[in-house]
């Protein structure tokens, strides 16, 4: 991926319906997405979608390989090449894209990589849907020439980054390479993982990369996606304009199905460095996307794991109590796929007592099947869960497009919901019977350092190479060295940028407000576009409420308000739920327990129901209590393995200082969870449980008559106390910048938390505070951070910064992971650009983060979640209705001047904790070398 992550879509509940939904689909009827659908004379396979609930649109072009495209040897060129399309093009220019990005207000041009396809895409305001076409258009038909070798060489350093931040310096991060080494043959091309290998990363050379473009990246290997508010005659003028000429690749032939079967069953292990707690994961081969048996095999996964009735969760969870999760899922891809089943297992737990768990459970749903009641209350979430895919213009571009892959043909989105309508309890049944009973299967145990003792039986040893950390080992270039080529030739001039459309018409949400008798505050905007609401309740206090030798009392109670209610057990208000197409979550934070949650308009009073149930008769099972504990204590032995949770609570309590509750980790500690018991969390929901304590916030397709109307007996049934909540001591930042490390030997990475207390969100600096930080470190791909860490030097994958306060002041931090043996450079480059970005802030600097704040307001209200966003804001900071249009008001008339007094107060490098969790051994001596002193060694070896 080119970003940090990308946020899958179909599981983006939380942002809109289809209008799809309002009824339950019926099989015997068909479902229709509208779409059109044609080919250029190349061969491009261009999809239009119209949407006109919100002046944007999304672009996306999908390019039919991935990984398994690759040959052994030069494996990762996929995701390789996913990352060269952004750095530059011949009519857009070196970073061209991503600037272009920054002034129209985009959601940030990205990608994503899989065995499979590689897409690029970005949402933007519908006045620059011909700058995207242009820019596509440039990716595909104008871009190798300017890759060079100094481009190809930093590039390969990002990706290694990348490697090590998403597998090598992470708890079981080499899992999944483990399974496919030894699920696949080695001649099948799923057998290696989809980022490569480090060794390929680096042998790549510039004429392997040519050769690889030539061949896939090609119209008759591509579709164009086009989605949201647009004119479709337009749109296809300008599609053929800037893509028409390009010329059509050699003929590519479908690539067959390869379908596994195990001939024996294989175990393996590894000692990890960064796991606390054992790990069994087994593997089965299945079956390819969108396979007839696919859609009894996506039953069969939730019936067996999730939820309380679940064979898996019941043997594993309550009846041996070796666990607090069971996964269970499918990772099926075009030509073949695994059912992957994932156990990580209380501390000292051996793996072999979890496989035996595994088969009492399959036992028990060998005996008893699935009832065709459950199978209709899971099939019900599968329609909820396809529905919201394709609620979003992107989102239902990227299915369309996903169609195309995997079936040959968008329209299949109209089958697909058949199929999963489809199923029978004997379907399910029939699947594990063929796919998984008696079946060989590939196992991996993944277990501490020093804890092998804990494997299965007849396990041996997995064959993972460990990088070795050597200064000076990564080869030198110099990226800014232009490409010396000849353009691509063109019917018209390319360079030149498309203008803008017409104006985006952007209305801001009407907000309504009331405070009932009982002191509760309701917030709410109604939103009738698609039949759905959306909800969050957040009751004051948490953390801040809780004595100091009972630390996460807050974070316990929050976990068992969702395992049933006076009247309701787990499994009972499991099934409520789900029957109504609900979801409803509690979590507690630093300063609130907050019930969020979804639901169908027309279901949103029986769901409001449910949470005045949850709310005010907790059902207090002591048995549901003992094992959450049991599981967060499982948590918080896994983080002191991990280096980014250990960088993340080390932080907390330098930043904010050893007297602020703030310090302190929600989850707690060791000590203070084992002495919570039951009654604490009681004491703790008698005493701080209050409706004058507390704020409920709606948006959706719902009046404000109905949602009173729906609070009407929680306001005069929940009996209002007294509840004050104190604030906390914070520390003032520092008076000179120190150096503090914690060490995780052996670590591929360090990682970087750099910052001070800033501000609270009120505060009348917050906001250009943040316009301030879009050119250092808040704009992505636009930020100096990024451009210099990542794009010149190839330090780092992702590094970001930000202002993180909230009612409270917060902290100025800087987060990122660079490469161990360049930590030292890393930083003293962090330190040089907080040093002189005031000084050099310029014009242009003001111009492109105006252009880009202002500009993504078009999208800032396309989704319910960003307008309870918008409710939150206005609740907790008590900012007027309109503060966005406020707050536009002065990013339009900041100045150059305005910025660099911002930075000054901010921005003082010598005035930070500078946070590095990586091998000391190698890393540590280095860092005095900033001038802050001696670094302050956070856990020395005893």
């Amino acid at each position: 991926m080119k970003s940090k992550s990308i946020l899958l879509v179909l599981v983006l509940l939380l942002t809109s319906l289809s209008s799809q939904a309002q009824s339950k689909p019926d099989v015997k009827n068909d479902f229709n997405v509208s779409f059109e659908e044609y080919n250029l004379a190349n061969g491009l396979r261009v999809i239009l979608h119209v949407d006109k609930s919100d002046p944007v649109v999304a672009v996306a072009l999908t390019c039919h390989v991935g990984s398994a495209r690759e040959i052994p040897g030069r494996t990762g060129f996929a995701h390789l090449f996913e990352h060269l399309l952004f750095l530059e093009s011949e009519n857009l220019g070196k970073g061209g894209l991503d600037k272009m990005s920054a002034q129209i207000g985009g959601s940030g041009a990205n990608g994503s990589t899989s065995r499979d396809r590689t897409n690029y895409f970005q949402t933007v305001p519908n006045d620059a849907l011909e700058k995207m076409i242009w820019a596509e258009a440039d990716k595909l038909g104008f871009f190798i020439n300017t890759v060079t070798d100094p481009v190809l060489a930093k590039e390969k350093q990002v990706v290694k980054n990348e490697k090590r931040q998403s597998s090598d310096n992470r708890p079981y991060g080499h899992n999944f390479a483990v399974i496919d080494k030894n699920l696949y043959p080695a001649n099948h091309p799923y057998n290696w993982e989809v980022i490569g290998s480090l060794e390929d990363l680096q042998s790549a050379t510039l004429d392997d990369v040519k050769n690889f473009y030539s061949k896939w990246y090609v119209p008759n290997n591509v579709v164009l996606t086009i989605a949201g508010d647009f004119d479709p005659k337009q749109t296809k003028i300008w599609v053929e304009k800037y893509f028409g000429e390009i010329k059509r690749g050699n003929d590519i032939p479908k690539i067959a199905k390869q379908e596994v079967i195990l001939p024996e069953t294989k175990k393996y292990y590894y000692e990890d460095n960064f796991a606390n707690l054992p790990q069994l994961t087994i593997a089965w081969p299945s079956v390819y996307e969108y396979h007839p048996d696919s859609y009894a095999l996506e039953v069969l996964a939730d019936y067996l794991a999730r939820g309380k009735k679940a064979p898996l969760y019941q043997s594993l969870v309550e009846n041996k109590k070796i666990t607090d999760e069971v996964s269970l899922y499918q990772y099926n891809s075009e030509i073949a796929g695994q059912y992957m089943l994932t156990v990580r297992a209380f501390e000292n737990t051996d793996l072999n007592l979890v496989l035996e768990g595994i088969e009492e459970g399959f036992a028990k749903f060998e005996k008893e099947g699935i009832s065709q009641q459950d199978l209709d209350r899971i099939k019900a979430k599968q329609e909820t869960i396809f529905y919201s895919g394709l609620s979003s213009a992107l989102g239902k571009g990227f299915q369309l497009a996903q169609y195309v892959i995997y079936t040959g043909s968008p329209s299949y989105i109209n089958q697909d919901i058949k199929n999963i309508q489809g199923v029978t309890t004997e379907d399910v049944m029939r699947v594990y019977q063929k796919y998984i009973k008696g079946k060989n299967f590939v196992a991996s145990s993944f277990v501490p350092k020093g804890q092998a003792n804990l494997i299965l039986k007849n396990s041996v040893l997995a064959d993972i190479v460990e990088e070795k950390i050597i200064d000076g080992n990564e080869e030198t270039f110099d990226a800014s060295i232009a490409a010396n080529y000849s353009k691509t030739p063109s019917a018209f001039d390319r360079s030149k940028e498309p203008p803008y459309g017409k104006d985006p018409v952007v209305k801001t949400p009407d907000v309504w407000k009331q405070k009932l008798s009982s002191g509760l505050q309701v917030y709410g905007i109604e939103n009738n576009e698609v039949p759905l609401v959306l909800f969050q309740t957040q009751i004051k206090g948490s953390l801040l409420l809780e004595n100091n030798d009972k630390i996460g009392v807050s974070n316990l109670l929050a976990s068992l308000m969702m395992k049933g209610t006076k009247n309701k057990t787990t499994q009972e208000l499991e099934n409520a739920i789900e029957i109504l197409g609900a979801t409803i979550y509690i979590n507690a934070t630093d300063d609130a327990i907050v019930i969020s949650g979804f639901s169908l308009a027309k279901n949103y009073e029986k769901t409001i129901q449910l949470v005045e149930e949850m709310i005010t008769q907790p059902r207090w099972d002591k048995t549901e209590f003992d094992l959450i504990k049991e599981s967060i204590l499982s948590q918080i032995k896994q983080q002191k393995a991990d280096p980014n949770s250990i960088a993340e609570n080390q932080f907390r309590k330098l930043v904010y200082g050893q007297n602020s509750k703030l310090s302190n980790a929600l989850i707690g500690t060791e000590e203070t969870v084992s002495t919570i018991t039951i009654d604490d969390l009681k004491s703790f929901y008698t005493q701080n449980f209050s409706p004058s304590a507390t704020n409920f916030q709606i948006v959706g397709a719902v009046s404000m008559k109905k949602v009173l109307e729906s609070l009407a007996h929680l306001n005069k049934n929940w009996a209002d106390k007294k509840v004050i909540v104190p604030t906390p001591i914070i520390a003032e930042k520092p008076g000179a910048s120190v150096v503090y490390f914690y060490d995780v030997p052996g670590a591929k990475q360090s990682v970087l938390r750099i910052g001070a207390i800033a501000m609270a969100a009120a505060d009348a600096d917050y906001h250009l505070a943040n316009v301030m930080n879009y050119r250092f470190g808040g704009g992505k791909f636009a930020s100096q951070l990024m451009q210099q860490l990542r794009d010149n030097k190839g330090y780092v994958y992702h590094i970001d910064s930000s202002f993180d306060g909230t009612a409270y002041k917060g902290p100025f931090l800087i987060n990122g992971s660079v490469r161990s043996n360049i930590t030292f450079e890393a930083v003293q480059l962090i330190k040089t650009i907080l040093e002189d970005y005031g000084k050099n802030f310029n014009t242009n600097d003001l111009e492109i983060t105006q252009s880009n704040l202002i500009k993504s307001n078009a999208r800032a209200f396309e989704t319910l979640e960003a307008k309870i966003n918008m409710l939150n804001e206005i609740c907790n900071y008590n900012f007027p209705n309109d503060y966005v249009k406020k707050q536009e008001m002065e990013t339009k008339n900041v100045t150059v001047s305005d910025i660099k007094k911002l930075s000054e107060k901010y921005l003082n490098a010598n005035q930070m904790i500078y946070l590095v969790v990586g091998d000391a051994e190698t890393q540590l001596q280095k860092l005095e070398q900033l001038g802050f002193g001696k670094p302050v060694l956070l856990n020395p070896k005893q």
